[in-house]
């Protein structure tokens, strides 16, 4: 299973610079990257009600699950 960060696709709507969105978020444009590129272990709830804030999102609209094999896993 594999959760994915969509970020990149709502920047590039708004207009917004990794830093600009960093900064509106209250975290690192390092931490960013790294949501942005796969490699976080966990998101806090307070960085994505501000991620969402920010973004005027929902969290499914930034967040979304792969399966690695095809299937469906429960």
């Amino acid at each position: 299973m594999a959760i994915i960060v969509d970020l990149d696709v709502h920047l590039a709507g708004r207009g917004l610079s990794v830093g600009e969105f960093a900064d509106a978020v209250g975290i690192t444009p390092a931490n960013i990257a790294v949501l942005k590129n796969g490699r976080a272990k966990a998101v806090r709830f307070t960085t994505l009600d501000a991620i969402c804030r920010t973004l005027g999102c929902q969290p499914g609209d930034v967040l979304r699950w792969v399966p690695d094999d095809g299937t469906d896993e429960a």
